[in-house]
């Protein structure tokens, strides 16, 4: 045996074995580190991600130049006044009293500056039926949404009293409002709703509610200690509430299944006769050694997102990464003192109706045994028919597109402020999201700036970009100036993409390009997209590329097996594959999108691709570990090949349903919010886990194992120099063996 294998087998036997032998202790330094982490944390306090920071190209030079001018963007807000009929038109008294009427309230209630009318502005529709009061709120853009419930009341109370117009606002900070209150709540519901869900599953894999308790204890205080360790961090690399709901979701995916292997393991050498200490020395060295490799291999894949450059990707990452570490350093050390401590008690609040289990004498499951025997008797058609028709459902992902989705795609209409949100775009295409241009000059007064703004407003809407009103702000003092372009396209992305590609290759650099030392970089909600969306389209190679050949290195050195390694990757990148295809076919094309309560919105959100695959390519490597260390266990113990596939995959499979469908139902949650990104995101998770647990690990796995028979241990002479990084179950589940009579 080569020192790589000594060490790594030792590293989880050692630590099992430790933790059983000093059980409080290893408790009290859990416990401990759990406290210190959450009182760091809390004394740290937490940076969160900031916006400008958050990408590259214009969008950040821009918010960069603001920025360093000590200037706060305020939130701005437009109220839209328009006629219910045609009868009235903006010239009309009655219009006019109205607008005056909404300019006064508004400014009445002395949360708002700079309260523009339609009639100076000029913004009134080309048809005269509609026109925008816009203002600015008062104090920080963030926070803005707290404030401007008196500003919406002012202007309802405006509204009861003009019946024949439509008086409605929208705005950064109504919006705001709107989605905290529809929304806020969505949130913390799917997260405390994920908690009972798995513990109901466990309950009912178990049959005992300590057992069922452990798994959740250890999840919830590795998102605790990282919670914390996320304060600390969050001084070197900002995180933020994005970071933190990831975060939850896979610290209570990881924590639960590495207990439920652990646990499992533990039980059924149990019931095979073995004492309590060997049970959990064999359980150390077997389910724990998987999990330190399923733990290494998931940690690397969350590493991938530290590629993206996105700021909010970075964090999600390094988030999701301390709590598998943190999560698996857990299971290995005070799980088998609490199981130590616990002994037979790990069956106390046993429910009676659950007590008779459906498995077969060895701890093998019925309805996988069935499955398994038809698929080694024919592997070739198994392969055949299973690799078909994952393909089949990963076909519709090659018309993927992707981009960030806009209101009335991510909300329908089930709220009254998209309606708004359409109203004033269709009577003022591009108004309710313009382009932002900041122009930063040496003398913004100077006549050739001046007039370089000039060119610029009067070609914007001469090349077509615009159909204006152009804005100019001025902010002397500080030498910059903001453009306001609203682009024709309005809500459509591509056609607002469209326009702004002119605004930035052709109007920009026959105007303001012109001026020496002027800097003019184009921001705004749709560059903010676009940049977005170019950033990560960038990103996908690089992140790819580590998570895929990190995965198989380690799988090559766990398992010393090049087919193994090879068959991994694929599997999983079908699995990823058929995850996309489902995504596609449900909210790009609408097929059976509301049998998830969800609609066909054109596209999908621009993150989730890059997010689903270092998240499943993570996760779906938790299972694939674990059975294959199961098959080699057996394998080793002298079965043939197709005995130790048949074994392995068998044992294993109640584990893996149970650690699937606690995945699965808790992705579900999130496909039960409002709001269509987290639906694609929940969808997209819960079915791919589904995929993976079924047809892939049930299937595939074990017919593609029977087909290369002995290959799949095969390693090239050549790479024998590689660290030996396997272990020898059997030689430990035989050593116990022996010793177990001797003690006897």
């Amino acid at each position: 045996m080569g020192n790589g294998e000594t060490r790594v087998r030792g590293l989880a036997a050692r630590a099992g074995g430790w933790s059983a032998r000093h059980r409080w202790a290893a408790v009290g330094i859990w416990v401990l580190f759990v406290v210190l982490a959450m009182g760091l944390g809390s004394a740290a306090g937490r940076v969160d991600v900031d916006e400008s920071e958050g990408l590259k190209g214009e969008t950040h030079t821009a918010a960069r130049i603001v920025k360093d001018a000590g200037i706060e963007e305020p939130a701005g807000e437009t109220v839209l006044v328009q006629a219910k009929d045609g009868r009235l038109k903006a010239t009309d008294a009655q219009f006019r009293a109205a607008v005056n009427a909404v300019v006064q309230a508004v400014d009445a209630t002395g949360k708002v500056t700079d309260v523009t009318s339609p009639y100076d502005t000029d913004t009134v529709s080309k048809d005269g039926r509609s026109a925008l009061v816009q203002f600015d709120m008062k104090g920080d853009a963030e926070t803005a949404g707290e404030r401007v419930e008196p500003v919406l009341d002012a202007v309802a109370k405006v509204q009861k009293d003009h019946g024949d117009l439509r008086i409605e606002e929208i705005g950064g900070a109504s919006m705001q409002k709107t989605f905290d209150d529809a929304f806020g709540d969505d949130f913390q519901k799917a997260e405390y709703s994920a908690v009972p869900v798995a513990l109901g599953i466990l309950l009912i894999a178990f049959g005992a509610l300590v057992a069922a308790l452990l798994p959740v204890a250890l999840a919830l205080t590795a998102i605790m200690a990282t919670m914390g360790l996320m304060g600390v961090i969050s001084h070197v690399m900002p995180m933020g509430d994005v970071a933190n709901s990831v975060m939850l979701l896979v610290g209570l995916a990881v924590g639960v299944d590495y207990c439920l292997f652990y646990l499992r393991r533990e039980r059924e050498e149990r019931e095979a006769g073995r004492d309590a200490q060997t049970a959990l020395r064999i359980a150390a060295a077997t389910s724990g050694r998987a999990i330190i490799v399923s733990g290494v291999t998931v940690c690397v894949a969350m590493a991938g997102m530290l590629f993206t450059g996105i700021a909010d990707f970075e964090a999600m990452g390094l988030a999701s990464l301390i709590v598998v570490a943190v999560a698996m350093i857990g299971s290995i050390t005070v799980l088998p003192a609490l199981l130590s401590l616990l002994g037979e008690r790990v069956e106390k609040g046993r429910i009676p109706f659950l007590r008779r289990r459906k498995r077969t004498g060895n701890g093998e499951s019925r309805l996988w045994t069935a499955v398994l025997s038809g698929v080694l008797k024919r592997p070739m058609v198994s392969v055949v028919v299973a690799a078909g028709a994952l393909l089949a459902i990963a076909a519709p992902a090659v018309g993927m597109k992707t981009q960030n989705l806009t209101l009335d795609q991510e909300f329908g209409d089930s709220l009254p402020i998209v309606q708004t949100y359409d109203r004033v775009n269709k009577a003022f295409p591009g108004g309710s999201e313009p382009a932002e241009v900041i122009v930063k000059a040496d003398n913004i007064n100077s006549a050739d700036v001046q007039n370089a703004l000039a060119d610029f407003k009067e070609q914007a809407v001469a090349s077509g970009a615009s159909r204006g009103p152009v804005e100019i702000k001025l902010h002397e003092k500080q030498n910059l100036a903001f453009v306001y372009v609203p682009l024709v396209g309005g809500s459509d992305l591509d056609k607002a993409g469209a326009s702004l590609e002119k605004l930035r290759d052709e109007v920009r650099p026959a105007t303001l390009g012109k001026v020496d030392g002027l800097q003019a970089p184009i921001s705004g909600q749709v560059a903010g997209s676009k940049d977005f969306n170019d950033q990560l389209t960038g990103a996908v190679v690089p992140v790819f590329a580590f998570v895929v050949v990190f995965a198989f290195l380690l799988m090559l050195l766990s398992f010393r097996s090049l087919t193994i390694a090879i068959t991994s990757i694929v599997l999983n990148l079908l699995s990823v594959g058929a995850a996309y295809g489902i995504l596609v076919a449900v909210f790009q094309h609408g097929w059976g999108a509301s049998l998830v309560g969800a609609e066909g919105v054109g596209a999908i959100i621009s993150w989730l691709p890059l997010f689903l695959f270092v998240i499943l390519f993570g996760l779906s490597m938790d299972y694939h570990v674990f059975v294959v260390s199961r098959i080699r266990e057996a394998r080793l113990k002298g079965r043939t090949t197709k005995d130790a596939i048949q074994h392995g995959v068998v044992t294993t499979a109640g584990v893996v349903t149970s650690a699937a469908v606690i995945m699965v139902a808790v992705f579900a949650i999130f496909g039960t919010l409002s709001m269509q990104s987290m639906k694609q995101m929940g969808v997209g998770l819960a079915t791919a886990v589904l995929v993976d647990a079924t047809i892939i690990r049930g299937v595939l796995l074990p017919a593609v194992m029977a087909l290369l028979g002995e290959r799949n241990w095969y390693l090239p002479k050549w790479l024998d120099r590689l660290p030996d990084l396997t272990h020898d179950e059997a030689a430990d589940v035989v050593a116990h063996e022996v010793e177990e009579p001797a003690r006897v």
